[in-house]
């Protein structure tokens, strides 16, 4: 036996087992078409009554969705120093968490300080407008009118400077329903926040998973469908803080320009804080400009000089036809390159489907729902549902006698009954079949 036979015996045992056959492919199921016409309006049945049902947790998930993707890129920066994914979501919602809070604090004081001045000031201004109504009152009186209006009148204003200055030092008791609603906010926020760290943590599976679900792009970042989702999110959150910034800013600075002209002169001292509101109540879709303007116009009612509201009530519907024709359109428009009636049905319909928390999340879904769409036109192709072409009708040919057009085949013409042969009604047409 030669010796390099005798060395592969050697290297392999004769009990080894052939390797084992790799499993059969399996062919996956074939769904008929019409078994999917029947699942398809199922589907969107269920889906409606599981949106009507489950409303409150569909919302939830919605938020903490647009929060994880909004915090997602700063997560993946994180991760570039060698940080776990678990690791680096902490970092960024500790670090979120702790920007806001210290904004709030460097914000607090010098708010705080205007509004606790304010409140000093507002027993002054109801002693002048029960002044005013004693006044008007007397007038009424002298002329024999039977109005009384001083009682009613100081009954008003007595309640509300007691709620505007913190009811004389008394602590407002909560009720069983304002605990009740506040507890169910504290666990929808808890809620909101795990969902979203939850989110951030799974975010690459998801992102995988999106992007073998919907078409393949070019693999450029422009044409990757997450990251244009996210970058529809970062329009819109760009445009809310510059439109909030815009409008909180010229609301001050209209405040002060007043002020300084003697309209309403409490607006030069404390525009700071009426235009850090103002911009803060633009978050509110459709009452925010109201609930902007609502203090100070309040407080000029309340002053010796009652005009001052009336000047302020122009002057706050002037600046909201401002923001509504001119800077929203062009702020949200550039943002989130949404037509302005896109915008104003979005608002409408997020308002008739969930209120005003609806109407907030409108923009960014309607922005991520463009995104979508330009996605799946620049990708998907549906197939034409065309009828059957018709049989197309037999050939002809000129008859060689009167040029009638006759059938190929035929034995003579029926126009003029000349004879013909195949052949010499083919050699003898002149035109086209059909």
């Amino acid at each position: 036996m030669p010796r390099s036979y005798r060395r592969d015996m050697a290297a392999e045992p004769p009990t080894a087992s052939p390797p084992p056959a790799p499993p059969a492919r399996v062919e996956p199921v074939l769904v008929p078409r019409w078994v999917q016409m029947v699942l398809l309006p199922l589907a969107i049945a269920g889906a409606y009554l599981l949106l009507t049902k489950a409303g409150h947790v569909v919302l939830l998930f919605t938020i903490a969705g647009l929060i994880a993707l909004f915090l997602n890129p700063l997560v993946t920066l994180v991760q570039r120093a060698r940080i776990p994914r678990g690791a680096a979501v902490a970092i960024v919602m500790v670090s979120v968490v702790g920007l806001v809070a210290g904004l709030g604090f460097v914000l607090s004081d010098p708010i705080s300080d205007q509004v606790s001045a304010l409140q000093r000031e507002i027993p002054g201004y109801v002693d002048d407008a029960n002044e005013a109504l004693a006044d008007l009152q007397e007038w009424l009186d002298r002329r024999g009118v039977e109005i009384q209006i001083k009682e009613e009148g100081e009954s008003a204003l007595q309640t509300i400077g007691e709620r505007l200055t913190g009811g004389a030092g008394e602590v407002v008791g909560f009720t069983s329903d304002a605990v009740q609603r506040l507890v169910e906010a504290s666990i929808a926020l808890i809620l909101i926040i795990v969902l979203s760290i939850y989110m951030l943590i799974y975010g690459n599976r998801i992102g995988a998973i999106t992007r073998a679900v919907v078409p393949p792009g070019d693999g450029t970042p422009e044409d990757d469908f997450p990251t244009r989702v996210q970058g529809a999110l970062f329009g819109w959150v760009r445009g809310q803080f510059l439109f909030c910034m815009i409008m909180g800013t010229s609301a001050g600075l209209m405040l002060y320009v007043l002020g300084s002209f003697g309209i309403f002169p409490e607006g030069k001292t404390y525009a700071v804080a009426f235009g850090v509101w103002f911009g803060i109540a633009e978050l509110i879709p459709y009452i925010g400009p109201a609930i902007g303007g609502f203090p100070p116009v309040l407080i000029a009612a309340l002053s010796d000089d009652p005009l001052d509201a009336v000047w302020l009530i122009i002057a706050f519907i002037a600046l909201q036809q401002i923001e509504g024709h001119v800077v929203a359109p062009n702020v949200f428009g550039s943002a989130l390159q949404l037509n302005p009636l896109l915008v104003i049905a979005g608002l409408l319909l997020g308002g008739e489907i969930a209120g005003f928390l609806g109407a907030f999340l409108a923009l960014p879904i309607a922005a991520i729902v463009r995104e979508t769409v330009v996605y799946f036109h620049r990708h998907v192709r549906f197939q034409r549902w065309d009828l059957p072409a018709a049989e197309p009708p037999p050939p002809k040919a000129s008859c060689p006698e009167c040029g009638t057009l006759v059938a190929l085949g035929a034995a003579e013409c029926p126009a003029c009954g000349t004879e013909l042969d195949r052949e010499g009604a083919v050699a003898a047409s002149a035109t086209a079949p059909g």
